[in-house]
């Protein structure tokens, strides 16, 4: 999540007798196709003790089996209070600003039995069916954005599209008004362009925004709504011992690991769409034909193949345990690779290929155990919403720009291009189709 070019940061592994030489991390070219490098470490050294670009060490787990185990571990604490931080890694494991700001008792950051309090309060807003109603708003966002710019012939899909369909689509969820919408709109943008880089660039959004926050409280607290602010104020209101500083910690990180994730399924997934063409058509067919499945079983390929979540968000040990072979010291961080365990070959059949028809995928792009994104019903949606309304609407989409000049940003928890060029034909009088389904299948 950031701008500025990481570090090169060699990780310290000594590889078998005979093995290729350990990939750089970090580095530009490993942020553009980082999946070779993933490949040698599941490979010489699946639980790894690596430095970050940020100073931080910590232990990278890259391997199904082990991630999937390292996911559930209650021995993996998700509280920073846990970790032995040296001075030099002071604040650089969370979110830049949250802890200035009094946005640190989200559920990114608890464990239970806190994180089973706040995570049932939060869960009503994403049930199947407050997904399914949501529906028909997530259809409107989508063909008012391509509205936008159909008529020119050309977009940057990421800026003009996945980008603020998330946004605005979170803000209607949490009761944003929407002559508000576009000021968050701004302070995400300013996550996105600053994240790993310059961090105050993301603290002063932070701080914005949690000003914000405690305005909109008070005001829904004297108004209230039909939307999920106003929910978690009358839970606070009834007993369930929801402070301010919770309430606007939930919205916070609803809005922050809710936009960009979304952002990147669709970013990620237009890009390897637009560069397997045969699967591509295989999926317009697919929608003209009125056939939903492939779809679904689509997007779900997607966030395997090239996931919006590169590495899961921290987790520390709350005691001395062994993952992989490894001994893991209490307070060392952990980070599981997600985009590492999605292709090892021990767990998926052809990792490297990419097969929108794929049944047998149990990826973990989303989590899994008591922290399994809470909103991914509400992503999937947007996905499925989102890609199959470009397809129908622009069917001549392709790239305006070599592959080879495309950026990524390169932070560490999440995998996203900067910029997604594309040219179609002029579609100004091309009707909206009428809608896919009522919302994914697989809520």
């Amino acid at each position: 999540m950031h701008d500025q070019p990481p570090a090169t940061c060699p990780a310290g592994a000594t590889p078998a007798p005979g093995a290729p030489p350990q990939p750089e991390l970090f580095t530009w070219e490993f942020a553009t196709d980082p999946y070779p490098a993933y490949a040698w470490l599941r490979e010489n050294s699946p639980v790894h003790r690596t430095t970050l670009p940020s100073g931080v060490e910590a232990w990278l787990v890259t391997r199904y089996a082990d991630a999937r185990q390292a996911l559930a571990d209650q021995r993996l604490s998700k509280n920073p209070a846990h970790h032995d931080e040296p001075a030099h890694a002071k604040g650089k494991t969370g979110i830049p600003g949250e802890r200035k700001a009094e946005l640190m008792t989200h559920l990114l950051n608890i464990d239970p039995p806190d994180h089973t309090r706040l995570r049932r309060l939060v869960s009503k807003a994403f049930t199947p069916r407050r997904v399914a109603e949501f529906a028909p708003r997530v259809r409107e966002l989508t063909d008012q954005l391509i509205d936008g710019f159909a008529a020119k012939g050309e977009a940057d899909l990421i800026h003009e599209f996945a980008f603020p369909l998330p946004i605005y689509a979170i803000c209607d969820l949490l009761g944003v008004p929407r002559e508000d919408q576009d000021d968050f709109r701004d302070w995400a943008g300013m996550m996105i362009r600053h994240g790993g880089g310059p961090r105050g660039g993301v603290a002063r959004s932070v701080k914005k925004m949690r000003g914000y926050l405690a305005e909109l409280i008070h005001r829904k607290r004297l108004d209230p709504g039909d939307d999920l602010i106003s929910g978690l104020i009358r839970a606070s209101d009834h007993g369930e011992h929801l402070t301010e500083n919770e309430a606007a910690a939930m919205a916070f990180i609803l809005l922050f690991a809710g936009f960009e994730t979304t952002v990147n399924l669709i970013g990620n997934g237009m890009y390897a769409l637009l560069t397997h063409p045969e699967q591509r058509a295989r999926l317009q067919k697919a929608l003209a034909e009125g056939d939903t499945g492939l779809l679904e079983t689509g997007v779900e390929e997607l966030l395997r193949f090239d996931g919006p979540v590169e590495l899961a968000t921290w987790r520390f040990a709350t005691e001395a345990l062994a993952l992989g072979g490894q001994d893991i010291a209490a307070g060392d961080p952990v980070l599981v690779v997600l985009a590492a365990a999605d292709r090892d070959p021990e767990r998926f059949d052809r990792p490297d290929t990419l097969d929108l028809a794929r049944r047998d995928n149990q990826h973990l792009g989303y989590g899994h155990g008591i922290h399994y994104c809470l909103g991914a019903p509400l992503a999937r949606l947007e996905g499925q919403t989102a890609l199959a309304t470009l397809l129908r609407r622009l069917p001549d989409l392709q790239l305006a720009t070599d592959p080879a000049d495309l950026r990524w940003r390169g932070g560490l928890i999440m995998r996203g291009l900067r910029t997604l060029p594309v040219k179609f034909t002029d579609a100004q009088k091309t009707a909206p189709e009428r809608p896919v389904s009522d919302g994914p299948s697989q809520l």
